[in-house]
This record gives C-alpha cells, sequence and structure tokens, in this order.
C-alpha cells in the first residue's frame, strides 16, 4: 500500500487549489486522519470550513471521494464550485438525463472523478456502481440528520451504517454544525462510527451578533432592520406558516424591499427557481419556512432573521448560521412573543408521538426560551447548551444594552392566583388576555358575563401596562411557573406555582419597557475603510457580470472577503494578487488579467472567464499530482443496472 501524503501535500492543495495559506482550527488534523485512513465524526460550525475536511483527501488519496448530501437541488452549484477551482467532481440524481448519468458513471469507473454527491436514499441503489470505482472515502455531510430527537431529521440516513459493512476499508468522515453532546453520541451509534476520532470545534461564531426582542409590529420592526442595518443585503427570513411567508415577502417587496417566497406549498418549479435567484444574485432576501437553508452556501447572507420563535436551541443555531459563512459581521434577529409560546406549547400538545417524544419537544423549547429570557450575555448561554463554556461576549443585544430587572413577585402573584380564583371558584379557564383584562379592570362582554368583575382580583393590576402584564406572562410559561393547556391555550398554574403564591419563591423578571436598542451595527459595506469602497463596489459588480456569463452564483467567482482583500490591498501585479486569501491557481489564471484591469481604475471588463469546468473534466487538476490524469471513458459493463431503473431522489424541503 502507498504510504499516506503528509502534511506538505495537503498544504500544497490548499494553497494552490483553494487559494489558502494555513489551516483554520482542528482542518489540518482531521484531514490527515482522514487521508491515513482514518474514520472521522466532525463538529464544526457553519462557515468554520467544513468542506475542505473531506475535498482536500479526496483530491490527495487514490481514488474518488464520495459525498452524501440530502439535497439534490443544490448539488450542480456544488461541484460548479468545486469545478471553478480545477476539481473533478460530478452528481449522480434524477434530475440528470440517461446520457448524463451515464457519462458520469463511466467516469467513475474510469477513475476521472474526485468527488462524486449522492443522496442519501440514492446510496443503496448505487451500490453496485461504486463496488467497480475505486474510493477514497465516504463523507456523510449534514450528519444530525440521522438523529431521530433531532429538528432535521431524515429516514434515509438511518441506512448509512451499511457504508462501513459494506466498504470496511473506506474511511469515512461525518460532519455537522449543530449537535449536543447526546445528538453526537447518537450519530456515532447510528452510523457505526463509534471507533471514529472526533473533533469538536468552538460552536462559536463571534461575527454573528444576536439579538432578539419582544414583538411589537413585527414587520415594522423587521422593516426597519433591513433599511438601518442591512440596505442592499441578501438575508433569509424564517416564517413558521406558508401563509405568513407570503405575508411578509409581499409586504417587503410592497416596501421596496427585493423579497421571495419560499416554501413547501410552492410548485416545486418556482420553489428551485426562487433558491437560484437567491444564490445567484446580490442584496435578494429569502423569506421562508425552515424548509429552506440546509446545504445552502451562499457566504454573503449578512442576517437571518425569525419573525416566530424556533423550536429549539438547535434549529436557531443552524438557522442563524447561514448568516456571515464568510466570517464578516452579520446579524442574528429575533422578534419574540406571547403567543409564540402559547403556539408552540399547543403544537407540542397535539403533536403525534408518545409522552416521551413529547417531553423531548418540551424540553427543547423550554431551553429555546432560557435563550431568550436571559438576562445575561446569550452567547454564554447558547455555548453552555453545546456543552462549552465562554467569557460574555460584548457583542450580543444583552452585552451591549443590558436589561433592566425589577421584583415582579407580587405581579405573578396576582396572576397566578386570577388564574387559581378562575378554576376552583368558577371551574373555568382562560387565555392570557382575558386574565390581563381582569387584572386591569376592562369591562366587556365576556368579563360581564362570566360576572368576572366580582372576583377580588379584579383591577389589582393596574399599575402595568397591557405589554407588561404579557411579557409576565411570557417569562412565567418560559420558567414553568405557568403552563398552556388544551387547543384553545389557557392557562393554568403547575407544581412550582405554589412557591410563588407562598411567597417562598421571589420571581425575577426582565423589565418589558421599549427602549432604543444599542446593539444595532451598521452595514457591513462600512466596515471598509472609507477609500476601499468604490473599488469594493466596482468589484462587486465585475463579479455579478461574470456569475451571469458562467450561470453561477457570484460567489463561486469570488467570496466578498476576497474583495475585500483587494479592495484594501488594490495588488497591481498577479504576484501580489496571488497572496490574497481566496485566490488560488485556477482563479489567479482565469481571473488574474481582469481583476488588475478592474483594481487600476480602467472600465469594467467585460466577462471574459471561461464558464466552469464540466462536471466530468477530463484532466486532473494541477493541484493533486497524486492522482493521474485520465481522459477516456471506460465502457459500461454488461451487467451494470441501468440508472434509469434506480428509484427517484427524495428533495426536500419537507411538508411543515
Amino acid at each position: 500500500m502507498t504510504p499516506a501524503p503528509g502534511t506538505a501535500e495537503m498544504l500544497g492543495v490548499l494553497e494552490k487549489t483553494f487559494g489558502y495559506s494555513s489551516f483554520r482550527g482542528q482542518q489540518g488534523e482531521i484531514i490527515q486522519t482522514v487521508i491515513d485512513g482514518g474514520d472521522a465524526l466532525v463538529l464544526m460550525p457553519t462557515g468554520g470550513g467544513k468542506s475542505l475536511c473531506y475535498q482536500i483527501p479526496s483530491l490527495v488519496r487514490e481514488g474518488t471521494g464520495v459525498v452524501i448530501s440530502p439535497l439534490i437541488a443544490l448539488m450542480q452549484d456544488q461541484v460548479d464550485a468545486l469545478a471553478a477551482v480545477g476539481a473533478r467532481a460530478a452528481f449522480l440524481n434524477s434530475t440528470q438525463s440517461p446520457q448524463e448519468r451515464a457519462r458520469v458513471e463511466a467516469a467513475l469507473i474510469a477513475g476521472e472523478l474526485d468527488l462524486l454527491y449522492l443522496a442519501p436514499e440514492r446510496l443503496r441503489a448505487a451500490s453496485g456502481l461504486l463496488d467497480r470505482a475505486k474510493l477514497a472515502l465516504f463523507a456523510i455531510d449534514e450528519a444530525h440528520c440521522v438523529s431521530q430527537w433531532g429538528h432535521d431529521f431524515r429516514p434515509e440516513y438511518l441506512g448509512l451504517s451499511m457504508i462501513h459493512e459494506r466498504w470496511p476499508t473506506v474511511p469515512r468522515i461525518a460532519l455537522t454544525a449543530t449537535a449536543t453532546a447526546a445528538t453526537r453520541t447518537e450519530i456515532a451509534q447510528r452510523l457505526d462510527l463509534g471507533d471514529a476520532k472526533q473533533f469538536v470545534s468552538s460552536f462559536d461564531r463571534p461575527n454573528i451578533q444576536y439579538r432578539i426582542e419582544s414583538k411589537a409590529q413585527p414587520l415594522q420592526q423587521l422593516l426597519s432592520l433591513l433599511r438601518t442595518e442591512h440596505p442592499g443585503d441578501a438575508g433569509i427570513v424564517y416564517c413558521l406558516s406558508r401563509a405568513s411567508v407570503e405575508k411578509t415577502a409581499d409586504f417587503l417587496v410592497e416596501n421596496g424591499i427585493p423579497a421571495l417566497p419560499y416554501h413547501a406549498g410552492l410548485d416545486s418549479g418556482l420553489r428551485a427557481a426562487n433558491q437560484s435567484r437567491f444564490l445567484r444574485e446580490d442584496g435578494l432576501v429569502m423569506v421562508a419556512t425552515i424548509a429552506f437553508g440546509m446545504g445552502i452556501d451562499k457566504p454573503d447572507v449578512r442576517f437571518v432573521a425569525h419573525l416566530d420563535l424556533p423550536k429549539s436551541v438547535e434549529g436557531y443555531y443552524q438557522e442563524t448560521g447561514r448568516a456571515g459563512r464568510d466570517g464578516l459581521p452579520s446579524t442574528a434577529w429575533l422578534a419574540y412573543g406571547l403567543q409564540d409560546v402559547v403556539q408552540q406549547r399547543r403544537m407540542i400538545d397535539q403533536s403525534e408521538g408518545d409522552l416521551a417524544h413529547r417531553r423531548n419537544l418540551s424540553a427543547h423549547l423550554d431551553a429555546m426560551l432560557a435563550l431568550c429570557e436571559t438576562i445575561s450575555c446569550r452567547r454564554v448561554q447558547l455555548l453552555q447548551y453545546f456543552g462549552q463554556t465562554s467569557e460574555p461576549c460584548g457583542n450580543c443585544d444583552t452585552c451591549l444594552a443590558p436589561p433592566e430587572t425589577w421584583d415582579g413577585t407580587v405581579p405573578a402573584q396576582k396572576l397566578l392566583s386570577t388564574v387559581v380564583r378562575l378554576d376552583r371558584e368558577r371551574n373555568q379557564k382562560f387565555g392570557a388576555g382575558h386574565i390581563i383584562d381582569i387584572l386591569l379592570g376592562k369591562t366587556n362582554d365576556r368579563i360581564t358575563r362570566g360576572r368576572h368583575d366580582e372576583i377580588s382580583t379584579y383591577g389589582i393590576g393596574q399599575e402595568l401596562s397591557e405589554q407588561e402584564w404579557r411579557g409576565v406572562v411570557r417569562q412565567l410559561l418560559a420558567r414553568g411557573l405557568l403552563a398552556v393547556q388544551g387547543e384553545y391555550g389557557v392557562l393554568a398554574i403547575t407544581p412550582t406555582s405554589g412557591s410563588v403564591l407562598s411567597g417562598d419563591t421571589p420571581v425575577l423578571l426582565r423589565r418589558e419597557a421599549p427602549k432604543q436598542s444599542k446593539a444595532a451595527r451598521k452595514a457591513v459595506k462600512a466596515d471598509l475603510p472609507t477609500d476601499a469602497l468604490p473599488l469594493f463596489e466596482r468589484l462587486r459588480e465585475w463579479r455579478s457580470g461574470e456569475a451571469r456569463a458562467q450561470g453561477v452564483p457570484a460567489y463561486i467567482v469570488f467570496g466578498d472577503a476576497t474583495l475585500r482583500g483587494i479592495a484594501v490591498t488594490e495588488p497591481s501585479t498577479l504576484a501580489e494578487l496571488a497572496e490574497i486569501s481566496g485566490v488560488g491557481e485556477k482563479k489567479l489564471e482565469q481571473y488574474g488579467e481582469a481583476l488588475l484591469a478592474v483594481v487600476s481604475g480602467g472600465a469594467i471588463p467585460e466577462p471574459g472567464g471561461a464558464p466552469a469546468a464540466a462536471s466530468v473534466p477530463s484532466a486532473a487538476p494541477a493541484a493533486a499530482p497524486a492522482k493521474a490524469p485520465v481522459t477516456t471513458f471506460a465502457p459500461e459493463p454488461d451487467d451494470a443496472p441501468p440508472f434509469d431503473d434506480y428509484p427517484p431522489d427524495d428533495d426536500y424541503p419537507p411538508d411543515e
């Protein structure tokens, strides 16, 4: 057996192919582990460079790296990005014609591919084909999808344990950005990775500013965020329902913000077209359900906004992690209100599954509520959830504008007492709105008809506004001192309510009074030196033209971080340009002269970069000398199963 290549070759591929001078964090150790033939389980935050951990070993090791990816709709972009740096990549899925699939199969068998992308449900059907190929490794992306307790469970992932059974000598690497210790254990068990070396990077994304605020007029709050902090920026807005997605997208468009809807109820063609536009155009806002986002590799998403409460911290972290993949300052913003809590509790009560499943959902929600209601650093609490420690970050809303707290014991007692009296004296239960009306001493038909103005707590809560009372209810629900029951979301006390009513447990609450946030950040472009801004915009204009000409997303040409580096350093020679992070050999050859022309201040060159290489190039990339180039396709064996007979891929999103 040929000895495994060492660190020098790894660094050579990193620099020549991808344009980076050094590995980040644990990348080097992970890559060396896989190159040496070992298995690895990798937890690395979105934007941390997970893809290099299997791409470089696939380029260095003999054979083809097989990447299991859950979204076939994004495989073309992944292949285009690799082709743009000179790697030989392809995919097999049901979107291709029989001729295209046959060409990819032949290239695989002939050893002409560095990487091949497959959907998880495609793997078993393609096993015979893979048996006839030389395999460098298996990469299981989005590995948290195997967790049945997770937020993105995909049943097809349960069958991936067959990889080790069928190809025991081929190294495997499973990767995810989101997993608690329990989820990590489940991934290792279900994928038969018990002996794999585990790499857990810091979950911290210091470039993301986390902000959570009370809902008042959520659409207006969102519009203010986009206009004041992110004008012209690309971003994602998450909503819980399809109707809310449509309403929000229409609202943004009516107010001059280019926005597109995305949910599982849309025609599949329109959904694919909207996703393609978001990836390829600058400055678009995607308004979506959680059906959107997995596998999206758009590095310049400057904000992720939530108009509804996520169901879990894992889901929240995964979704907010789609912002700022390029490491530049970005915003994670959430508007959160009482109705969110009531709605989520009701959904859990009505969910299918046994008691253990509902308890698990409740535990996830409790952790999310604790993050929303914390008075300390949000980043500290977020990292604690994933088993990591941190000092206060100084960059989240609670650090930049520490919330005021107040002794809410007496108001909590008044509210809980009202719930108790309605239940015990009248055998009645009501939602938060009616309880607050009683405390405020309002007069309406329901109060008069029920003679609730005769209850001893009627009108004793006028020291607080309706908004403040809703904050009290929300915080009591978050702490388990109050519960939501039934289809109509009525309030009920809990076993822990008694200690508050008796005065044994004090209740410290966040102040609900609205105030101007000190956490707002200016648009990311303003972080550049003033004199570099014009060149940065010229570079973006040039990049857009190149991307349109090639029919690829702009980031495949160059990411914002690379353009910023060029705008700041203003290189005047190809050698100086080659020193910019993200400029590898192929891109230097393809775009170098055009970039220097833009920097020099002349007219922006017409698109002249060659289109992205074909999915199955005929020559090996210069950065991977260990692999001999193969220029012919092997004939298809007579006994090979026709690919047309394979079952179709299941693409996502799932229905919400």
